[in-house]
């Protein structure tokens, strides 16, 4: 059974709705970030931050895995919402990275996240 976390657009939020390439686009800034942070660091940070492959579909985004660590994640667009969705052959390294991610996205977006574990997180002014 894949477990799921969504994270909604709500009225207080910054983005009306979202697209596939907005999420495209805050992947690549997620990795952008860990590259410069591992810049300051002289260390290659980016590899251990991000160690995925982003593969588009038409529903959706695939993170597949570069290291045995990790599998894979997918991210589904609805108009809303995003979902980061683990399939059954995900790996503790996957939820941890789809965790960071989600808490990255729904900062970016000020929506309301519902975490893997059923919590709730608030990223907007209630």
């Amino acid at each position: 059974m894949a477990h799921t976390a969504t994270i909604e657009l709500v009225p207080a939020s910054t983005w009306e709705t979202v697209t596939l390439e907005q999420c495209k686009q805050l992947l690549e800034q997620y990795r952008n970030i860990a590259q410069k942070t591992g810049e300051q660091l002289a260390w290659e940070y980016a590899q251990s931050a991000f160690p995925y492959d982003i593969v588009t579909k038409e529903d959706g985004i695939l993170l597949v895995g570069k290291e045995d660590r990790y599998h894979m994640i997918e991210c589904r667009v609805h108009d809303r919402a995003v979902q980061f969705v683990l399939p059954k052959q995900a790996t503790h390294g996957d939820k941890g990275k789809a965790n960071e991610l989600c808490k990255f996205f729904a900062k970016q977006m000020a929506g309301k996240l519902h975490l893997f574990n059923g919590r709730i997180m608030y990223y907007y002014k209630r």
